[in-house]
C-alpha cells in the first residue's frame, strides 16, 4: 500500500499473483500494459471527483480491474455520478486517440499500438456494461435514480446487475454444451459480478439507510441542491419505511399526514420524518 496526498494506492494479493505468474508465462508487458491502461482508467474517476470536492480515499487495483473509492457525503447528485463514471471509459477514448495519432504518424512500434488500441477498446467497453460495481452500472444507477425512488432504485439496480451477470456466466459455460472448454475469463470475472451484485442487494437497506443518514446532515449545507419540493400523501398510521421508500435523489419532500379522506393532519417537512425514524422515543412523527 502506498498513500498519496491522502489517497491510499494498494494492489488486491491476487493481482500480485497474477503479476508475478505473467512473468513465468512471458506475458508479462502485455500484462503491466492493461495494469497502467487500468490505472489511467482509474486516475480519471479521481480526478473527476477531486475537481467536484469530493475526498478519494483509495484507488484499488483488483484481479479484474481496478475501483476508485470516493467519499460520497449526501451532496452528490446523479449527473454529478455520471460525469464522474464516465471521466474513466474517457481516458481509453483520449489513450486510443494518441495511439492512433501515432500509427499515423508512423511513431512507435506498430504492434505495441494496435495492443494498446485494442486493450483500452475493451476494458472501455467492459466498464461500460449496465452491470454494478461497472462505470455502466453506475451510470445506470444514477439516471433512474432521476425519476425512481432511491429505494426502489438500489433494489432494482442490484437486481439487474445480478442478472446480467447470470448471463455472462451462462456465455462463459456455454462452450461445454459443444464439448469445448469454458470461456475462463468471461466465467470468473460473471462470478465476481454476480457475488458483488448478490451482497449489494442483501445490504440494500443499510445502503438506504446510509442515503437518509447523509441526506439528514446535508440539509443545512445544501438544501438547494435537494431540488424543489415534492408532495408525498400518506397515512397518519403508514410505517415510516413505507414513506422514505418513496423518497427520491434529486427532490426534497413535504409529507402530507391524512387521517382519512380529506382530512388533512400537519404537513411535515422530510428531515423531521428522518429524524423521528432514528429517535426512538419521542410525540408522534407528524407532530
Amino acid at each position: 500500500m502506498i498513500k498519496f496526498k491522502g489517497t491510499m494506492l494498494s494492489l488486491h494479493p491476487l493481482f500480485v499473483i497474477v503479476m508475478m505468474a505473467s512473468v513465468v508465462t512471458g506475458r508479462f508487458l502485455e500484462l503491466l500494459t492493461l495494469f497502467i491502461i487500468v490505472f489511467i482508467h482509474e486516475l480519471g474517476h479521481a480526478a473527476a471527483a477531486a475537481a467536484m470536492g469530493y475526498k478519494v480515499r483509495a484507488i484499488q487495483m483488483l484481479p479484474f480491474g481496478g475501483v476508485a473509492v470516493i467519499d460520497d457525503d449526501g451532496r452528490m447528485t446523479a449527473w454529478r455520478e455520471i460525469i464522474i463514471a464516465l471521466a474513466g471509459p474517457l481516458q481509453n477514448v483520449i489513450m486510443i486517440g494518441i495511439a492512433l495519432s501515432c500509427q499515423w504518424a508512423g511513431w512507435g512500434d506498430a504492434g505495441m499500438l494496435s495492443y494498446l488500441i485494442q486493450g483500452n477498446l475493451i476494458i472501455a467497453a467492459f466498464n461500460l456494461l449496465p452491470i454494478l460495481p461497472l462505470d455502466g452500472g453506475k451510470v445506470l444507477q444514477a439516471l433512474v435514480s432521476l425519476i425512481a425512488p432511491y429505494h426502489a432504485t438500489l433494489l432494482w439496480a442490484s437486481r439487474a446487475g445480478l442478472l446480467c451477470s447470470l448471463v455472462m456466466i451462462a456465455y462463459g459455460l456455454q462452450p461445454l454444451f459443444n464439448g469445448e472448454g469454458i470461456r475462463l475469463n468471461v466465467l470468473m470475472i460473471g462470478l465476481f459480478l454476480a457475488y458483488s451484485n448478490f451482497e449489494d442487494y442483501r445490504n440494500v437497506h443499510y445502503r438506504f439507510l446510509r442515503f437518509l443518514v447523509n441526506r439528514s446532515e446535508s440539509y443545512e449545507r445544501n438544501m438547494e441542491g435537494l431540488g424543489n419540493a415534492q408532495p408525498i400523501v400518506a397515512d397518519s398510521s403508514k410505517p415510516l419505511g413505507d414513506i422514505m421508500r418513496l423518497f427520491k435523489r434529486e427532490r426534497y419532500h413535504l409529507i402530507y399526514v391524512m387521517s382519512g379522506p380529506g382530512n388533512l393532519l400537519a404537513v411535515v417537512p422530510e428531515q423531521h420524518v428522518i429524524s423521528s425514524y432514528f429517535s426512538s422515543n419521542g410525540p408522534p412523527w407528524y407532530a
